[in-house]
């Protein structure tokens, strides 16, 4: 007679269901905010020059999973003469730090100084801006800040119709600007 062998099967893995796999990633992001950056030293940014400003970026989408806070964009401009001139639908706060200068903003001038606030408008089919500073010898530094959430929900795109005086077309400027933010 022959003698059966059965062999017993392993159980399969337990698969990840569609829920699991969101709980997951809600608590790993939550993780990770927790864990995140709370400090960012704006001095380990550098300056860069584009086509629209000589600015640095404190937080950025390429950084989202190392801070606290995640989906905020937030740089500082540092403006000679005026910022590039370009469009997007708005939805960005800007609170001027030092100097005095003036924002066109859909044909329309607004003049600002210290402490002052801007808040381009968010509008369907985007808002046209540039800034300008009105001390040559003294620039204009202000800090932007951008909640990507809301900007990505209205499908902001952004069109330069302008530079800024300073762009050469990819090159990095020399050094950073001349003048740091006084301490407050």
């Amino acid at each position: 007679m022959v003698e059966r062998i059965t062999e017993k099967k392993r159980e399969p893995e337990p698969r990840e269901t569609d829920y699991d796999l969101r709980m997951r990633l809600q608590n790993d992001a939550v993780r990770k905010r927790v864990e995140g950056k709370v400090i960012i030293k704006g001095k380990e940014r550098p300056w860069q020059q584009n086509r629209q400003s000589l600015s640095r970026h404190l937080t950025s989408q390429l950084e989202w999973d190392t801070v606290g806070a995640p989906g905020w964009n937030i740089f500082i401009q540092n403006i000679k003469k005026h910022s590039g001139r370009h469009t997007h639908q708005g939805g960005v706060v800007i609170f001027v730090l030092e100097g005095k200068g003036y924002s066109v903003v859909e044909g329309a001038r607004f003049d600002w100084e210290e402490d002052d606030l801007i808040v381009l408008p968010i509008k369907p089919g985007g808002c046209e801006h540039q800034h300008f500073n009105e001390d040559i010898q003294n620039p204009a530094v202000w800090i932007a800040f951008r909640f990507r959430p809301i900007t990505d929900a209205v499908d902001m795109i952004r069109t330069q119709q302008g530079e800024h005086p300073d762009w050469a077309g990819g090159k990095l400027p020399a050094a950073a600007p001349a003048q740091e933010r006084k301490s407050p």
